[in-house]
């Protein structure tokens, strides 16, 4: 979506509870018309970053920290409760959790990759969690979910955020927990979280499709990453 730029001057502005982002001194609004405070003068000097970057045409596929912003706002401040079940719900069909039967080489990459990272929150969250080979549902231990959640809910509403997209995107709250805690990087964490659709071009050979898929998640890992780091400043 695109629309004409009417403004000339962005500015950040001491308010009542944090800092807004001002254009032509007149207040940004969410999409659900609430003034865009944020507490964080570091990230609300990020959202004013992407406004002044903008041309003739404001482009917000262009303003991630905008919308992740927004998204805390209008959704996850108000929803919290909801946001935290919907992200500790990925830890109960975990990615890392289902390995290939076949072929033995994309089982074996997988393994390499994930187990560590299971380890991982294991020892950082007490929480083991079961793996099986194939796609069939498995339960996994409660107390493990318990622990899974106590970390998810530790987060602020603003890393909250991060770590939902992080997770939905990978599939895995153990890869979104691990981009968090900067056990892994965003490019590591992408990596990690589609293994298969690698090794498919590298056996198949190019498929646009899949290839373009991939770049748009890469790029999601990346804003969640810096969103991530703005939002624990």
């Amino acid at each position: 979506m695109t629309q004409k730029r009417i403004y000339t001057n962005v500015a950040v502005e001491a308010d009542a509870g944090g800092f807004r982002v001002a254009l032509d001194a007149r207040a940004v609004k969410t999409p659900a018309k609430q003034p865009l405070i944020i507490a964080n003068q570091v990230l609300a000097e990020a959202v004013a970053g992407e406004w002044r970057a903008q041309d003739e045409e404001i482009r917000h596929e262009t303003m991630p920290m905008t919308r992740y912003v927004c998204t805390v706002l209008d959704r996850v401040t108000p929803g919290r409760a909801e946001v935290v079940a919907e992200t500790v719900k990925f830890a109960e069909t975990d990615l890392l959790c289902y390995r290939a039967e076949a072929p033995r080489e994309l089982a074996k990459r997988q393994a390499a990759a994930w187990q560590p990272l299971l380890d991982w929150a294991r020892a950082r969250c007490h929480a083991a969690l079961t793996t099986t080979v194939g796609v069939m549902a498995i339960d996994q231990d409660s107390n493990a979910l318990a622990r899974l959640r106590k970390a998810v809910e530790a987060e602020n509403d603003f890393t909250l955020a991060g770590l939902h997209i992080a997770t939905a995107i990978s599939g895995s709250l153990v890869v979104g927990l691990a981009l968090m805690e900067k056990e892994i990087d965003a490019e590591r964490a992408w990596q990690v979280s589609h293994i298969e659709e690698h090794w498919q071009l590298e056996r198949w050979g190019e498929d646009e499709e899949l290839s373009d898929r991939l770049a748009a998640m890469r790029q999601e890992f990346h804003e969640a990453e810096n969103f991530i780091a703005l939002a624990r400043v």
